[in-house]
């Protein structure tokens, strides 16, 4: 595990690398410090960049989001999202239900990461529950035990502006899977996601830059690719002494590898 201070020392080790958004390049609203220089200096040494993120939202719209934000236009060759990975399963047939109840984050976000699927969604009769996402104020929400829930937010919980960080859709799935729920995840730090980012990008040869030891660090080990945990992130108000001491604590808890690397900001 090296300690960086900027991904520029181990950049031209990798063919691209694939970066989180929140916690790493935003925090929902405003990029991180240095954030926005750094990814412009990665791309004017030639580095192929990429965007993984567990977002139910479909790649176009956190495309559009990253640019509005403040990130240029054209940094990011690939955008994948956990909510793109559902829904190109059901156009492809590989999901067997067709009326879900919706769980958001804002109202109408699964209309319109519907549009273009024949499905119906509804909270009447549904014979599967889409869990998008969650108000960041909270919200009381009891999944079904009798349908089975495509979760496309696998995160615990996130990151958001002044350091607060809010209960994410994962939490509320992996509970309700704790309890004998069916529930199927898309995202990291599950598999197909990363093979699917390897298959738009052409290679194996990435780093997978995060702030989720859980989600970005140990699925990009599993995949096979190298590892960068940004201190700063998620994790953020755990580093007050040793950084590499807190993260060997972090990781035992969480029962995950080690990061190839480790740097407390993107920029």
């Amino acid at each position: 595990m090296q300690a960086l201070d900027s991904l520029m020392e181990v950049a031209d080790q990798f063919d691209a690398i694939v970066l989180d958004q929140w916690g790493v390049l935003h925090d929902g609203t405003t990029p991180y410090p240095g954030a926005v220089e750094a990814i412009h200096a990665l791309r004017t040494s030639g580095k192929r960049l990429s965007v993984l993120s567990n977002s139910g939202k479909r790649a176009a719209p956190n495309a559009a989001r990253i640019t509005d934000i403040g990130f240029p236009e054209d940094a990011f060759e690939v955008v994948m999202t956990s909510g793109e990975a559902l829904w190109q399963d059901i156009v492809a047939g590989r999901i067997p239900h067709s009326r879900f109840h919706p769980i958001t984050r804002d109202d109408g976000d699964a209309e319109r990461w519907a549009e273009g699927l024949q499905i119906t969604l509804t909270e009447t009769d549904p014979d599967a529950v889409l869990l998008m996402g969650l108000p960041d104020a909270g919200a009381d929400h009891r999944l079904p035990a009798n349908l089975p829930v495509y979760c496309t937010n696998p995160d615990r919980a996130s990151p958001r502006a002044g350091g607060v960080t809010v209960v994410s859709p994962g939490a509320l799935a992996h509970d309700h899977k704790d309890n004998g729920g069916d529930v199927t995840f898309y995202g990291k730090p599950h598999e197909p996601i990363f093979r699917a980012v390897e298959q738009a990008l052409g290679t194996t040869n990435l780093l997978m830059v995060g702030d989720s030891l859980e989600h970005d660090i140990a699925g990009g080990h599993a995949a096979g690719w190298s590892t960068a945990f940004i201190r700063g992130g998620l994790h953020a108000s755990a580093f007050t002494g040793d950084h590499a001491e807190t993260i060997h604590t972090l990781a035992t808890a969480e029962n995950t590898p080690l990061p190839t690397y480790h740097l407390a900001h993107l920029g």
